[in-house]
């Protein structure tokens, strides 16, 4: 794609300006000499399919009470992140340095290159995989993902079930791709194979 000039003061050491910031301890540096060229949209929501709570932002920072819900159990010491995260009326959060690797795709492929988080940046949806997702939060994830390729060569965005497929089924099918390209105005070989065809997903109507 092609990629307009950087904003002058839109970034600070990776910091999105416009984005709230909760600092994750779950993160690392990125391999040496590494290029940033693809993002990855995943959905979450904690416990599934309960919208509006700060569980999420509980779990990237470690302070998550496994015992306030049955669900929880499964992810007693987990140490994840995403660089940011959008919740259902479109509030924007940043948890990690997009300079730094954030701790969000796991075991992971994209064009052949393993250890996708070495390279990209990992963007949460709050939201249900396989449901359907907020106009707030597509108009948030194009501007955030716009500004991320202001900053960085990003070559292609792609869903977690296409990094890690088998293992991983997020954002879903009531992901709305097209949406997300023609907001973004990106071309359509940035996105993964299939994603833009057929009909588009229904949304819901608002919850916030």
């Amino acid at each position: 794609m092609t990629l307009p000039e950087s904003l002058p003061g839109l970034w600070q050491k990776g910091w999105y300006r416009f984005a709230r910031v909760l600092r994750s301890p779950n993160f690392g540096p990125r391999p040496e000499g590494g290029c940033i060229h693809l993002l990855v949209v995943h959905s979450i929501s904690l416990p599934p399919g309960t919208y509006g709570g700060d569980q999420v932002q509980q779990l990237f920072t470690n302070r998550l009470d496994c015992d306030s819900h049955p669900w929880f159990d499964q992810l007693r010491g987990l140490e994840v992140s995403a660089h940011f995260y959008i919740q259902r009326n479109g509030e924007l959060w940043q948890f990690v340095s997009c300079d730094d690797r954030a701790w969000h795709a796991g075991r992971s492929t994209f064009q052949g290159r393993d250890n996708c988080n070495d390279f990209s940046v990992g963007i949460e949806l709050e939201g249900l995989e396989g449901d359907g997702f907020e106009l707030a939060q597509y108009e948030t994830l194009a501007s955030i993902s716009t500004a991320v390729a202001q900053q960085y060569p990003i070559t292609h965005v792609a869903g977690h079930e296409h990094v890690a497929p088998g293992r991983k089924h997020d954002p879903g099918k009531g992901f709305d791709w097209r949406l997300l390209q023609r907001a973004s105005g990106w071309p359509p070989a940035c996105f993964p194979l299939g994603v833009l065809d057929g009909p588009p997903p229904e949304r819901p109507a608002p919850t916030w």
